[in-house]
């Protein structure tokens, strides 16, 4: 973990005094605009206090001048004005809701605004906030949890505060001692309860934190899954979401077990009280404290101070955290979790899809999941070699002895067998196959035949199940994905274009190509039309307003940029016009190095220097007329392409 990153875990860990200390102006400010509202809600409230008082005394009065003094209508009235009271709770109620309401919406709508603002400004700068997940969050989830969270807290603090009021007024009526007895209980709980709430809070910021950097690294990697794939890197990211999980799990458990301590408190605060009561009635009795007052104590705990302490525990330690800790999260300073949440793109994880740079250290293609095996008939095998140039021909120079390589293969596959199971009927079986430096080869052959399977072994993307595969002289099964990119570029059928500028999307696979090569490159792909058309290179791209033929012409310029000796194309033109896909395939056949197309039409595999034909039973490999004259299946091929007979020239 960087050190920035250790900086935001120690922010994280905060005991919450920090975050009160940032959030006591405003809320200052904010319930001083609305004294009116805390007036006529405090009016309100005060009518629970008598509430309260009125209960309990009047339990305690219908009892000891009542019903213990033989008078039984007496005892009727008092209970008569407890039941009034408690009857009279209902308008109470309404009354408090009704004020509620002017301060819960205008938090919340003061809270949207500011969200808001927040990401809109740091977009408009420049900053993360045009790809902040989280801020999506504070704008939608957190924003309710926090005007929920507002209104449960202010109800219950309120109706603690008077009920609690008039419960301890009326003890204090009845009997002095009768405080003696429940206070010291009271007080143990309430001081246990009030020493969990700041390791609470801050077991709840970490909760937070851990769900948004889960929640983002998720969204990431979702939005880059071609990425990953094209990169190498889906280990990486499927590592650190296990390690985020692992975070989001722990900060559960140390929420969960400082929940156990509030329970706790719960308990001693919400039982102990009656407990103590119970055990000393004998010495209330002995100070001169009436059955009327001793049930009318239990009336004013059972019915009033502990709901209301309980209710008031809940919620300050379950909304009360969640409210500190999302309204820091929404109106405190800029944190750094995306930072954090970045760290480990910068190491291969999927980053934003505008900074390819994160991934430009290993920009090779990854070993993806095997597919399933192709509807073509049986094994492919063949022996087709071709004559590897002498030391005075031209070959792609990767470091090294010019002599030796220039006497090494682009493409090698000796014994090659593919099966997709263990008794499954093998995609390519024994095949063997040469392909010297700077030819182009076309493979051609019916729809799940092994056309892609041999493009990933070579790739490097798929392991065969026998033989060895080499590219350049370099066995490629288990090669590192930075090893493998400098050796060969696979452009599939579906090209991937991020978001980003233009120039990134092209430099991509050559992050060391200059302005000069970009123009080389684009002109020689005919791409200038579309540049422009976005407007120049360093525009914007938006993937989802492309094309399939502009995104394949987009990648394959790419592939003509990025410095790799081997070019695979995999049906790379299939969208492209016959014009636009003969003068790719020719500006790429001229870039120095080897070409490979899996061919889409006739004229892919006629401008080839070789056509590989995959049958099912056998290869042939040759030029177009002598695999015209050796091959049944390719005159049939011309033939469907042409949409007649085949031809030979």
């Amino acid at each position: 973990m960087t050190r920035r990153a250790a900086s935001a875990d120690t922010r994280e860990t905060d005991d919450g005094s920090g975050a009160v200390r940032r959030l006591a102006p405003h809320a200052r400010r904010f319930l001083a605009r609305r004294s009116g509202v805390l007036v006529r809600l405090a009016l309100w409230s005060l009518a629970e206090t008598g509430q309260a008082f009125l209960v309990g005394h009047g339990v305690a009065r219908a009892v000891d001048q009542g019903f213990l003094a033989g008078d039984t209508r007496r005892g009727l009235l008092w209970l008569t004005v407890a039941l009034v009271a408690v009857l009279l709770g209902a308008p109470v109620i309404r009354g408090v809701f009704a004020e509620l309401a002017g301060l819960t919406e205008p938090l919340r709508d003061g809270l949207v605004r500011h969200a808001v603002d927040r990401s809109l400004g740091a977009a408009a700068a420049g900053g993360p906030g045009g790809t902040d997940r989280a801020a999506v969050s504070r704008l939608t989830n957190q924003v309710e949890i926090a005007r929920d969270s507002f209104a449960g807290l202010v109800l219950t603090l309120r109706s603690f505060v008077f009920t609690a009021a008039g419960a301890l007024l009326g003890l204090l009526s009845l009997h002095p001692s009768l405080l003696v007895v429940v206070l010291p209980p009271l007080s143990l709980g309430m001081g246990l309860f009030l020493v969990t709430l700041r390791p609470m809070a801050a077991a709840q910021r970490r909760a937070l934190a851990a769900d948004e950097a889960l929640g983002d690294h998720a969204a990431r990697s979702r939005a880059a899954l071609r990425d990953l794939t094209a990169c190498g890197t889906g280990p990486a990211a499927a590592r650190r979401g296990a390690e985020l999980i692992e975070d989001a799990a722990a900060a559960a458990r140390v929420l969960a077990g400082w929940a156990a301590v509030r329970t706790a408190a719960l308990g001693v605060a919400g039982h102990l009280p009656v407990l103590a009561l119970l055990l000393a009635v004998p010495w209330l009795r002995g100070r001169g404290v009436t059955a009327g007052a001793l049930l009318g104590a239990f009336t004013y705990l059972v019915q009033s101070l502990l709901p209301a302490l309980h209710t008031l525990m809940t919620a300050l330690g379950a909304a009360g955290s969640r409210l500190l800790v999302v309204l820091d999260r929404i109106i405190g300073p800029e944190r750094p979790e995306r930072t954090r949440a970045a760290e480990p793109e910068r190491a291969g994880g999927p980053g934003s899809v505008r900074a390819p740079a994160a991934t430009r250290t290993e920009p090779a293609l990854a070993a993806a999941p095997r597919p399933a095996p192709g509807a073509g008939g049986g094994a492919v095998t063949a022996r087709a070699t071709a004559a590897i140039p002498g030391p005075g021909d031209d070959a792609p120079d990767l470091g090294g002895r010019p002599a030796d390589r220039a006497r090494t293969a682009a493409v090698e596959l000796r014994s090659v067998t593919l099966s997709y199971g263990v008794r499954a009927e093998p995609v390519l079986d024994s095949l063997d196959l040469c392909v010297a430096p700077g030819e182009h080869l076309a493979v051609v052959g019916p729809s799940g035949i092994g056309k892609s399977t041999l493009t990933r072994l070579v790739a490097g993307t798929l392991a065969p199940s026998g033989g060895e595969v080499r590219v350049d002289g370099r066995e490629v099964t288990g090669r590192p994905p930075a090893e493998l990119a400098a050796l060969r570029v696979l452009v599939p059928q579906e090209a991937y274009v991020f978001s980003g500028t233009l120039s990134d999307n092209l430099t991509y696979l050559g992050p060391g190509a200059s302005r000069a090569d970009l123009d080389a490159a684009v002109d020689a792909l005919g791409l200038w039309p579309l540049v422009e058309r976005l407007g120049g290179l360093d525009a914007p791209v938006r993937p989802a307003e492309l094309s399939h033929g502009e995104r394949q012409l987009l990648a394959l310029t790419r592939a003509w940029v990025s410095p790799a000796p081997l070019l695979l194309l995999d049906e790379a033109t299939c969208h492209l016009d016959p014009a636009a896909e003969a003068r790719a395939e020719e500006a790429l056949a001229r870039r120095p190095g080897t070409l490979l197309v899996v061919a889409h039409r006739l004229s892919s595999a006629v401008r080839a220097d070789r056509v590989l034909v995959l049958d099912g039973t056998d290869a042939v490999c040759g030029t177009h007329d002598e695999v015209l004259d050796r091959s049944p299946l390719y005159r049939d091929l011309t033939g469907h392409w042409q949409g007649g007979p085949a031809r030979r020239r």
